[in-house]
């Protein structure tokens, strides 16, 4: 079986892009065969609202119409058995890579069309799908911010289209390799390396979890 991780962040090798490593290390321990994308390695915009994937008899068969660099990743991606994204916050967001990604992946699989209150969906079976969230806001925060309501659309617009989604939260991120070169005094970055040292190993091993619980989802939903 096949999985995607997606890596939503500029780096390669940071909070996100460790986190979804892990999650993938989990997809590969229950046997599936994992593929990692970096999203800012394309060139590439959001949706157009062309409408083509919503025409009757539509013939993008749920892929994006645009023709740039994203196309062949979103036509890489019909082979998914299971898909886990990340992506750090930004101003209280997703990045613009990863909601621009997110626009043109779920959009042309979603449909218009109602069948007994759900949309006629452009796949063959459900996709379980994660999404991992790296941000500054301490976990207390979550609530005070909103952020767990406001963070939940893009999990949740995953649910409606894929059929099924979870979604794992990673806070008080380190954020600087040297805090000193950075006029910051928001968070005191002993406090920040002393949280990184005792949690980051943790937040690793529930990214790993979440792996584990997708492909066992995705396997149980092809047996």
């Amino acid at each position: 079986m096949k999985a995607f991780v997606i890596n939503g962040s500029p780096r390669k090798n940071w909070n996100t892009a460790q986190a979804i490593e892990k999650a993938g290390e989990g997809l590969k321990a229950k046997g599936f065969e994992v593929e990692r994308i970096d999203l800012y390695d394309y060139t590439y915009r959001g949706c157009t609202s062309c409408f083509a994937c919503k025409l009757k008899n539509a013939k993008t068969n749920g892929v994006c119409a645009m023709k740039d660099e994203l196309r062949p990743v979103l036509e890489k991606l019909r082979e998914a058995d299971a898909v886990i994204l990340g992506s750090p916050i930004y101003f209280s967001e997703p990045t613009g890579q990863v909601r621009s990604f997110v626009e043109r992946w779920l959009f042309p699989i979603y449909s218009y069309f109602y069948e007994n209150g759900k949309p006629r969906v452009c796949r063959d079976k459900v996709i379980p799908c994660g999404m991992i969230y790296t941000m500054n806001v301490p976990e207390e925060g979550l609530e005070t911010w909103g952020y767990d309501k406001h963070l939940a659309i893009t999990p949740s617009n995953m649910n409606t289209v894929m059929g099924y989604s979870e979604t794992l939260f990673i806070c008080n991120t380190y954020q600087f390799r040297d805090y000193s070169k950075y006029d910051a005094n928001l968070f005191k970055e002993e406090d920040k390396r002393a949280y990184r040292d005792s949690h980051f190993e943790i937040d690793l091993k529930n990214a790993y979890d979440l792996g584990c619980r997708i492909a066992e989802k995705a396997r149980s939903i092809s047996e």
